[in-house]
This record gives structure tokens, C-alpha cells and sequence, in this order.
């Protein structure tokens, strides 16, 4: 497995900075879900630890070693990203695409063979775009390149991605989907998967660890449990809410209340009878 940690990282944009001296641990083989508030420094921080951004101090390590001193090829073997905005190569199709995930595996001694045809076939089938193959990439709906963009990481066949905002675009069906799979990775192939999310019940559903961000620090980490209180989301978020854990399934439910609203005066106290038996309060 990769394992991958940020000690004291600082970054920015020209004079502004964005994350102060932020530490950070990713565990190894489990699902990281990087939550907060739109400019909270979520995707610049997603930026800095895949080395598109360089820190203006401290440092990443991947594998123990310092990311912005590895070679190109090297890093992508190890690591995968998918950006928020990737942009489409002019005239590619989506197999041509996809297949561009496979580049960091070749070299001189190495080209194009089997496995990789049988990589590259896999990720379509694991994304449901395989009838997509000979379609270019910039004819296709907004829903569909996202989809053909996540099938190109997981052909990079890497321990470690990085996915920011993996589910937009995407109805809820084919949200369910690609979380569906990124928990697979993890759970069949031990992939460590950082990826940002605004969903907080889609990233407590489907994380095994939450980072809650904002203005450009963390404010809580741990399980989702422990991350999504009441308390945690009005810190991070700005606003009054319920959190009412669902025991039957495991999973979170987040019912903001507003800013002024009292979180007593739409659902009442925590044993009030409108809230169903199986409901825990989560404060």
C-alpha cells in the first residue's frame, strides 16, 4: 500500500494563502472524504498533496518521500488524480482517453500489450461506458465524461487515488454508482481513495475517515460518527442542524434547520415523538 501524509503543509496563490500549516495522515487502504464549505481550501489542498500545486512550506511524503522531488512517471504509478475541471483533449475518443491511464506503466522496454487492452476493458465495465469506446470524448453529456474521466484513474491501476468531486454532474443513480465502486477498491483491492465530497450523508455513508475543513484548516477528523455532530456542521457549515444516525443501516442523516431557527423549534427535543424509534440523535 501508499501511504501518504503532509507535515506542516502550506499553500497558496501568489501572496494569498490558502492552507496554513495543515498536518494530515491519510489511512492506508480506507476511504477519505475531505469535506466543507465551498473555498474552505478543499480541492487547493487535494492539489498540493498530488503536486499540481507546489507548497510554499512544508512538505508531502509519499512512500517517505518528499512528492515534489520524485519523478513524474514514478509518482503516476503511485498515485492517480482526478481534478475538479480536467480539461478534454482536442478530437479524443473515449477509449483513447482511457487508454492514456495506462502511459505512466510503459516506457522504452515496455508498450502497449494484453493487459493493458484488459485493463482498460475492465475500468469501461466497472463504469458502465464501454458503449461509449469509439465516441468522442467532448460530444458526450456532462454525467458521461465524468464517468470516462474516473474510468481513466482506475485504469492507471494505482494503491492511491485522489478524486475531487468524483459525483458531479451525475444523477443520484449514477452517484450511488461511482461510490459504490470507490468503496469497492477499497474494500477488494486495499486502494486508499482521498476524495472530496460536499454530500456529507454520501461521505459519511460511504467514508471510513472524515476530514472537515475550513478556511483553510482542519476543524474535525475521525470516523463519521465522530466527525458529523450537530456541533461539527454548525463550526463548519454556519448553520443550525439535526444529525440522526440510522442504526438498522449505519448510516448519517443531515437535516439543516437554518441559521436562526432553534434546532427544538421544527423537530422538538431529542426524545420528541415525531422522530422515529430507530433515530438516534447525533449532537
Amino acid at each position: 500500500m501508499t501511504t501518504l501524509t503532509a507535515e506542516r503543509l502550506t499553500l497558496g496563490y501568489g501572496a494569498r494563502t490558502v492552507v496554513p500549516e495543515l498536518d494530515l495522515t491519510v489511512p492506508e487502504g480506507r476511504v477519505t472524504a475531505i469535506v466543507g464549505p465551498n473555498g474552505c481550501g478543499k480541492s487547493t489542498l487535494l492539489r498540493g498533496v498530488s503536486r499540481l500545486l507546489r507548497p510554499k512550506d512544508g512538505r508531502v511524503l509519499l512512500d517517505g518521500q518528499d512528492v515534489h522531488r520524485m519523478p513524474t512517471r514514478q509518482v503516476a504509478r503511485s498515485m492517480a488524480l482526478l481534478p475538479q475541471h480536467p480539461v478534454v483533449p482536442e478530437g479524443i475518443t473515449v477509449g483513447e482517453l482511457v487508454g492514456r491511464g495506462r502511459h505512466p506503466h510503459h516506457g522504452l522496454l515496455r508498450r502497449w500489450s494484453r493487459e493493458d487492452d484488459e485493463v482498460v476493458a475492465e475500468a469501461l465495465e466497472q463504469t458502465r461506458t464501454r458503449h461509449l469506446l469509439t465516441r468522442q470524448v467532448e460530444e458526450l453529456s456532462g454525467g458521461q465524461r465524468q464517468r470516462v474521466w474516473i474510468a481513466m484513474v482506475l485504469a492507471q491501476r494505482t494503491d492511491l487515488l485522489l478524486l475531487d468531486e468524483p459525483t458531479s454532474f451525475l444523477d443520484i443513480a449514477h452517484q450511488v454508482e461511482v461510490l459504490d465502486l470507490v468503496r469497492d477498491l477499497s474494500v477488494d483491492r486495499s486502494t486508499t481513495v482521498v476524495m472530496v465530497l460536499h454530500d456529507l450523508a454520501m461521505a459519511a455513508r460511504y467514508a471510513d475517515h472524515l476530514v472537515a475543513m475550513r478556511e483553510g484548516r482542519v476543524v474535525a477528523r475521525g470516523t463519521p460518527r465522530e466527525v458529523v455532530t450537530a456541533e461539527t456542521v454548525c463550526d463548519v457549515f454556519g448553520i443550525t442542524c439535526r444529525v440522526l444516525w440510522q442504526e438498522a443501516t449505519g448510516d448519517l442523516s443531515v437535516i439543516p434547520l437554518g441559521r436562526h431557527r432553534p434546532v427544538g423549534h421544527v423537530l422538538g427535543t431529542a426524545a420528541s415523538p415525531r422522530l422515529a424509534p430507530e433515530l438516534e440523535v447525533h449532537r
